[in-house]
């Protein structure tokens, strides 16, 4: 595979024309120097935000260190304010009588608080009680972007530096210059010296973006954060990153949008999955692959896990234990089990396991009667019939009751219903699940559907493979968010290039070289010859993403009219509601 626009290195990802651009926000995080807070306090009439009201709004917005600008009111409730909360907050009807109303304080609160980060203690506090005030003013649900100082303590500070993370603890241990009194405005400022108290320590820890404050977690051993500087000089862009021990060996392959991003959050952020906590304890250095965009990098991750193998990888790690049916080529062709097409042997698959392969086959041989037998069977030879002809799942060619030519027809509707149409089988099916159901078997019943749905899925697979692998050359495009393309040639169900071209640059020069420069692909038997099949099921999904457009097309791209596919999105509703019913259960 080649990339023609791939010149991503630590400092950018090239687009059309090779030049270096500047890695987005998006890519590198969002610095916290950089970004504007307001943090906000509120006092209450009560604990709950369905009954009860604020009574007091004070924030501060702050950016870089520096307060910018202040706001502090008290609010009119719409009813009486209880005595034990006057008390606590010092605030009493005769101090609210004159103030303004929540329909006047919101607006101006909303553009004070315009373009920044929220940030509270205790946040789902004071944010539930600004979103019922929205509410009952009649604004829109808010999507706030919000930081919450008591969860980010809890996280950072240990008990030895503080008996807990309530305001006033935090206030000493950071050595605020205001003392929290449970009033709005104080708190807010005390909040202030928290979160840049806070943000210090983060700083510390190699936390220094919004995005790696929202994924921190304290869970992280220091040994894991000591490793951070692995992630140093990594792409920003997309593409692939490999983890290594001392050895060299992978340990694990993965992929991101913003590879750097991505392997940094596995030194600062949790974790839950246990195998990558001890993958990351082996490795010694990451190596990355960039790549033109995100689609490449999906395909790179699966070739360098089935080629690698990686421990910490559980899928996509071995496609050559994928399980085929395969008509056999002799004079009375059977259903083989195998795990490698040679040839153009009409097959039905993959299928992923032993059983859903025989599921499938058991669908097949009830609606058509190919033989079970295992031996090798010649037209000049006979040999007794076993039980499944006297039971009429057999034409018996073994005895001589049906010649090669009566069998034939045989084949040829099995052919056709594993590579066009699966009516006779699901027939077939229904009629026994009819029957059984009647007789109150229910659970047999449910067993021959399971049949059916198996050869019905693996009938839908192979046609969308098929009918993709049969394409010499397709080229594609897809919009990227910038209004540029992500350009994609795909040969025979192999991914073979990709390009990413530039806003505002004309795409067709780039089509032309993604082409010439493109791998060569020669034709091969099998379902998927050329990649293994999650790769060019990976490239079909993508093909039918939104915004996706054919820019060439070298034959034809289509599936049966009357093939599997239609009838396999039904079936998998059927399996799902029939999974959901037996969970309530």
């Amino acid at each position: 595979m080649t990339a023609s626009a791939k010149g991503a290195r630590a400092g950018g990802r090239a687009g059309a024309g090779g030049a270096p651009r500047q890695a987005s926000l998006e890519e590198l995080g969002r610095p916290l120097s950089d970004l504007t807070f307001v943090v906000v306090d509120l006092e209450t009439t009560g604990t709950a935000a369905a009954t009860s009201e604020i009574t007091e709004i004070g924030a501060v917005r702050v950016r870089g260190g520096e307060v910018l600008a202040e706001m502090s009111t008290l609010v009119r409730p719409s009813g009486p304010i209880p005595a034990l909360v006057s008390v606590l907050t010092g605030i009493t009807d005769a101090m609210v009588v004159e103030a303004p109303g929540e329909a006047e304080v919101v607006p101006t609160f909303l553009e004070f608080a315009r373009g920044a980060v929220l940030v509270a203690h205790n946040a789902p506090f004071d944010l539930g009680f600004l979103r019922a005030a929205l509410e009952r003013c009649g604004y829109p649900p808010p999507t706030w972007e919000h930081l919450d100082t008591l969860r980010i303590a809890r996280r950072v500070i240990s008990r030895d530096e503080s008996p807990d993370c309530r305001l006033g603890s935090l206030a000493r241990l950071f050595r605020s210059t205001t003392e929290p009194s449970h009033r709005a405005l104080a708190d807010a400022r005390a909040t202030v010296d928290v979160l840049h108290g806070l943000f210090e320590r983060l700083g510390n820890l190699g936390v220094h973006t919004i995005e790696e404050l929202h994924d921190f977690s304290a869970r992280v051993s220091p040994a894991q954060r000591r490793k951070r500087h692995l992630a140093d000089g990594l792409p920003t862009g997309p593409g692939v990153y490999v983890f290594r021990d001392p050895q060299g060996r992978a340990l694990y392959v993965g992929t991101s949008r913003s590879v750097r991003t991505r392997v940094r959050n596995y030194f600062t952020a949790s974790e839950p999955r246990t195998r990558m906590a001890e993958m990351i304890a082996l490795a010694d250095r990451v190596d990355a692959i960039s790549c033109a965009h995100a689609l490449e990098a999906e395909v790179r991750e699966l070739r360098l896990i089935a080629e690698h193998k990686p421990p910490y990888n559980r899928r996509s790690r071995h496609p050559e234990r994928a399980i085929y049916l395969r008509l056999t080529d002799e004079p009375f062709p059977r259903l083989s089990r195998v795990r490698d097409l040679r040839d153009d042997a009409v097959a039905l698959g993959p299928f992923t396991s032993v059983r859903d392969a025989q599921d499938a086959a058991d669908a097949l041989h009830a609606a058509v009667p190919l033989r079970q037998c295992t031996g090798r069977l010649s037209p000049r030879v006979q040999r007794p019939a076993c039980a499944l002809a006297d039971l009429g799942h057999c034409g018996a060619p073994c005895d001589g009751r049906e010649d090669v030519a009566t069998y034939a027809g045989h084949v040829t509707a099995a052919r056709a219903a594993i590579t066009g149409d699966p009516t006779p089988v699901i027939d077939a099916a229904t009629r026994r699940m009819d029957r059984l159901a009647d007789q109150g078997r229910y659970e047999e019943a449910a067993h021959e559907r399971d049949r059916m749905v198996s050869f019905v899925r693996a009938a839908a697979r192979g046609q969308r493979l098929a009918a993709l692998t049969a394409i010499t050359e397709l080229v594609a495009a897809a919009p990227t968010a910038d209004a540029g393309w992500d350009l994609t040639v795909i040969r025979r169900g192999r991914l073979v290039s990709a390009v990413t071209v530039a806003p505002g640059i004309d795409p067709r020069p780039w089509v032309d070289a993604a082409v010439a420069s493109a791998e060569t692909v020669l034709p091969r038997p099998g379902p998927a010859p050329c990649a293994s099949v999650a790769e060019t099921e990976r490239l079909a999904r993508w093909l039918a993403g939104p915004g996706v457009r054919l820019v060439r097309l070298e034959g034809t791209w289509s599936w049966p009219v009357i093939g599997a596919e239609r009838a396999a999105g039904r079936f998998a509703a059927l399996t799902r509601a029939a999974t959901a019913t037996a969970g309530s259960h």
